[in-house]
């Protein structure tokens, strides 16, 4: 059943409120990559957030640090009054990404603005602090409407997302029995389009190689030295094409060997999403001309969400404003490569590393460090709680969900339902294929930011009929 009327309404009184208090939230530059949570700001970020769950209605909130990153606190709370009630247990983060570059912001990237598009620009205004002002709002307005929330609710909301979670689970293990839910909803995905609402499935894995080539002890003249004796950098390059044949495919051999096949039904279900290629290649900034790269066999959706992938994610010599004419003795990059959903990270990490090592050119000096693995997650979406979450979500939206996957990684969502019991993991975002999270001018549609607090309303009513696990 919908939330009541009451409920709805006292949400459309605070919405101006809400998104005011997002924009407090935003401008606290909590990025957890930098040095010592960047001066203390992510602890700032965190008590932030804690003074804004209490506000809302939460009680018993914490800020607590694991002891190996005390600069990356995450914060608890809950509201749970009947043990007759199913639980659900919100996750969200408020940690940042750095700015990137600075001089490509079109508004200061800690200001929070409000443009004439609807949107809302700022670093970690969708990834993901909108995240927490959305069931923040909903829990708000049952309790503005003199009502009593219709489940128990714990929130947790991590400190170190964009670092990898490295502490995630042992926070989960050590609150295991405090945060024990029916359901868990994570905030931390994105809908397939501007106001499309959608539920990710899958996700897949993620893999990071470096490859370090070493020619010489020292730079030489590229005049005097040139020709007969080979450099890094050309040296690197040459390893780097090899990931790749002239059509822009993985040719790695081996790579793909493991990927669960994909069935009729699954294929049908991807061809059955819209899809807009000019609106997909201007979404992600493609020059005229360059074509879509890897399987043509296989549709975009595919290649997105369920084959693997490999991009050179960074590569160094020397930087062209200190270039001479010399031939580099090191030269280094980062081969990044997404996971399929459900391959085994140890074999994909063995074939990378085996292609890369393979025949270094002119003998040249390789050396490759690996970090963990993360392998992928899929679940399928049915179930009581999947029922609740695309009634919730037509109500909140005004249309119905669709099944997604995410090409990214979000390392803790396997780990996080396997320490609490295996429980349902309802995906539920807000980001949109032109939110540039991670990058410059990150931006959250404001319209879906009311549809998402009208869902969250709706889902925390339509959740309690969940059968207690």
């Amino acid at each position: 059943m919908p939330a009541p009327e009451t409920v709805l309404a006292a949400l459309e009184r605070r919405s101006d409120q809400t998104l005011d208090e997002l924009a407090v939230l935003s401008r606290i530059p909590g990025i957890s990559a930098a040095p010592e949570g960047n001066g203390g700001e992510v602890v700032r970020s965190a008590h932030a957030v804690a003074e804004l769950l209490r506000e809302v209605g939460f009680g018993g909130v914490e800020v607590a640090s694991p002891r190996a990153a005390p600069h990356h606190p995450y914060v608890v709370g809950e509201i749970a009054s009947d043990p007759s009630l199913p639980t659900v247990l919100l996750y969200a983060h408020h940690d940042v990404q750095p700015i990137g570059r600075e001089s490509h912001w079109k508004t200061p990237a800690f200001e929070p603005t409000l443009r004439d598009d609807g949107r809302l620009y700022g670093r970690g205004v969708v990834d993901d602090k909108a995240g927490i002002l959305v069931f923040g709002a909903a829990v708000r307005a049952w309790r503005d409407a003199g009502l009593s929330l219709p489940v128990n609710v714990k929130v947790i909301v991590e400190g170190e997302e964009e670092i990898g979670s490295l502490h995630l689970a042992d926070c989960l293990r050590a609150e295991s029995e405090r945060l024990a839910a029916d359901v868990i909803v994570l905030s931390d995905t994105a809908n397939l389009d501007t106001g499309i609402p959608s539920i990710t499935t899958s996700l897949r894995g993620l893999l990071s190689v470096d490859v370090r080539v070493r020619a010489l002890d020292h730079p030489l003249h590229s005049g005097m030295w040139g020709g007969p004796v080979p450099d890094a950098a050309s040296a690197l390059g040459i390893v780097l094409g090899r990931l790749f044949d002239e059509r822009g495919r993985v040719a790695i051999p081996g790579l793909a060997d493991d990927v669960p096949p994909l069935g009729d039904a699954a294929r049908a279900a991807l061809a059955a999403l819209p899809f807009d290629e000019p609106g997909f290649r201007r979404d992600a900034g493609l020059d005229a001309g360059v074509a879509l790269a890897g399987e043509a066999e296989c549709s975009v959706y595919e290649r997105l969400w369920r084959r693997p992938s490999v991009a050179v994610t960074a590569l160094e010599g020397v930087p062209l404003a200190d270039a001479a004419n010399q031939l580099i003795a090191e030269a280094k990059a980062r081969v990044g490569v997404r996971l399929a959903p459900g391959q085994d990270p140890q074999r994909v990490t063995e074939c990378v590393v085996a292609h890369l090592r393979r025949n270094p050119p002119w003998g040249v000096e390789l050396e490759i460090e690996t970090e963990a693995a993360v392998p992928g997650w899929s679940t399928e979406p049915v179930g009581p709680a999947f029922d609740a979450a695309r009634r919730a979500l037509a109500a909140g939206y005004g249309r119905e969900a669709v099944a997604i996957g995410c090409g990214g990684s979000i390392p803790f969502v396997g780990p996080f339902s396997e320490v609490l019991g295996g429980v349902p993991a309802l995906l539920l975002g807000l980001e949109d294929p032109c939110c540039n999270a991670h990058g410059e001018n990150e931006s959250l549609h404001v319209g879906d930011f009311q549809r998402a607090a009208r869902s969250a309303a709706h889902l925390l009513h339509e959740l309690a009929d969940l059968p207690l696990s």
